[in-house]
């Protein structure tokens, strides 16, 4: 039964809102003023509150900023009671984060139906954050055992060939397992790297002393990096062939080490996720004192329901595509870009064409 707290300091107002909600089902608590509301949300933990505006001791605005301020009531519906004469407050209450208000006097329908909406809407958020809880849990589920499995398997297996064969191998086979022992163990390095970074922006994003600091840098030339990079990248993916370089003079005031970062796994994924023989291009330029930068490629695509879904583990369509990664290199290029104090946006039409943009200071 769901629990509705109801704040209001008129008496007859109060219990009119109680009986009603009560005989349609609902657990109803209530509270004289906006502190002893804000003490009862705080000890029963509603699901929706209903609050008056103006009460002694605190006004409904209070009421909603203390509930507000609450980590575990952050999202709980809340609905402002107001007199006709107030209307002009409700700008305040939703800016606050109100999610409805009644306006009195307001009929028992008009009651039921603000609050059948707004327990409809958790109801279908909870639904997406389910969905989405889901798809991330098949992801992790697909991704790492493989992810993490791949590559160790593949050490362990040449390196005891090693040990029991080696001797009776010719130079050229011992040195061709040594170099697939050698590809294994940077595909397990950059995993685990991807994780140790990953953690530390999300740790970075929670001290605003952290992010200020990393947004200090002098401007450097780095057209030359950029190519050298790229460069490695499309050999590591034997497509040197497919890579087309567009790099005016440029500076950046990034740390090499973080747009390494961020440009590489960009472009590791414009290589991963489009074919041998299609172009790959990319492109660097000054425009005001800002670095742009644009990856293009002619691969598989994003549709805009997973652009915005774009996350930590999220690798879209891994059971009909086979693909490396354990799905954090977009996540982590756009995290990076964005405690820079960069942009980052995706263009891109299925199976014909990405482009991602970055703008970075220059």
């Amino acid at each position: 039964m769901k629990k509705i707290l109801v704040i209001e300091d008129t008496p007859a107002m109060r219990d009119l809102i109680v009986d009603t909600l009560s005989a349609h089902g609902y657990d109803c608590l209530s509270a004289e003023d906006g502190l002893a509301g804000v003490e009862a949300a705080r000890r029963v933990l509603p699901d929706l509150v209903i609050c008056d505006i103006h009460m002694p001791r605190m006004d409904g605005y209070g009421v909603l900023e203390a509930i507000r301020s609450e980590a575990s009531m952050s999202t709980t519906p809340f609905i402002f009671l107001t007199g006709a004469a107030e209307r002009v407050n409700i700008r305040l209450g939703m800016e606050l984060g109100a999610d409805d208000y009644l306006t009195k006097p307001f009929s028992i329908q008009e009651l039921i139906a603000s609050v059948t909406a707004q327990f409809e809407k958790q109801a279908t958020i909870q639904r997406q954050a389910d969905q989405r809880l889901e798809e991330l849990r098949g992801n992790i589920t697909m991704a790492l055992p493989h992810e993490l499995r791949t590559p160790l398997n593949g050490i362990l297996g040449l390196a005891s060939m090693l040990l029991e064969d080696g001797e009776s191998m010719s130079p050229h086979e011992v040195r061709e397992n040594l170099q697939f022992i050698h590809q294994s163990a940077n595909r397990l390095h950059r995993l685990i790297e991807n994780f140790l970074v990953y953690s530390q922006i999300e740790l970075m994003l929670r001290d605003p002393s952290q992010e200020a600091k990393l947004r200090t840098g002098d401007s450097v030339r780095i057209e030359k990096q950029l190519g050298n990079w790229a460069a490695e990248a499309a050999t590591a993916r034997n497509r040197t062939a497919d890579l087309r370089l567009n790099m005016l003079p440029v500076t950046c005031a990034v740390p090499a080490e973080n747009l390494k970062k961020i440009f590489t796994e960009l472009l590791d994924n414009a290589l991963k996720f489009s074919n041998s023989g299609q172009p790959v291009s990319v492109e660097a330029f000054n425009s005001g004192n800002k670095l742009v930068i644009r990856i293009n490629d002619e691969g598989r695509g994003f549709s805009p329901d997973q652009i915005a879904r774009v996350g930590a583990h999220m690798q879209f369509d891994r059971k009909f595509y086979e693909q490396q990664g354990a799905g954090l290199g977009l996540i982590i290029a756009k995290r990076l870009t964005e405690l820079h104090g960069g942009r980052f946006a995706v263009e891109s039409e299925p199976m014909t064409r990405t482009t991602v943009s970055l703008e970075l200071p220059a």
